[in-house]
């Protein structure tokens, strides 16, 4: 005959470890969980950004520290094929097929922010971080000339930190970080306030850094 041997009952919660289960599950601990998570790896996923901002504020500050000032000048003339500008009405292919010419010809960079037909003459415009290029072209002959201004690897840095003629890409870039340094700022704070210790001393700290920069603003800018 065989027994059967009936598994034992758990014994019921004591009113400690209903509390402690309770604690452990409690939406204060879930919200600090959260913020640490976000702090951490936004924090090591923006480390980058802030970095490169950081830099780039110093070099924005003082240009003259690594040449950042410092530009080159280039001027080229030649001739264009007649048929692409002398027409009444230059079409979108003749503006296609200047533009790829110059960049084959002189590697010219940046985009086109203008495109200007008069009577006599064709002005186009490409810009980038750090560089500029201005064609004058003749309709009536299809004589041209490029000016080229280009800067250092420190003056494109910090015109991508202002988002200057960086296009939409990099414009989204720096929307991003924007939302990323909140979020890292946003999740410090609210860890903070579960720092019984130091949460006082935390707030004071900076508000008298907020207050700080506020008198440098009142004093100092004109």
């Amino acid at each position: 005959m065989t027994s059967i041997k009936n598994n034992p009952t758990p014994a019921p919660l004591t009113s400690k470890k209903r509390e402690v289960a309770n604690k452990a599950k409690s939406p204060k601990k879930e919200v600090a969980k959260l913020s640490r998570w976000l702090h951490i790896y936004l924090s090591m996923v923006s480390f980058a950004i802030v970095l490169f901002f950081s830099v780039t504020g110093l070099t924005l500050n003082h240009p003259s520290w690594l040449g950042g000032d410092k530009q080159v000048n280039v001027k080229n003339k030649g001739q264009l094929n007649v048929k692409w500008v002398n027409n009444a009405d230059t079409n979108k292919i003749a503006k296609l097929e200047i533009v790829e010419f110059l960049r084959k010809t002189y590697q010219v960079k940046g985009a086109v922010s203008e495109f200007r037909i008069d009577d006599s003459e064709i002005t186009i415009t490409l810009k980038g971080p750090a560089y500029s290029c201005d064609a004058f072209i003749d309709r009536e002959n299809g004589s041209y000339e490029v000016s080229e201004m280009k800067m250092g690897v420190v003056a494109v840095m910090n015109d991508l930190h202002k988002g200057r003629d960086s296009g939409k890409g990099w414009s989204w870039i720096i929307d991003i970080s924007a939302v990323f340094l909140i979020l890292v700022s946003l999740s410090g704070l609210i860890l903070l306030c579960f720092i019984k210790k130091k949460r006082l001393a935390g707030f004071i700290t900076g508000f008298i850094g907020l207050l700080i920069c506020y008198l440098i603003y009142k004093i100092f800018v004109p």
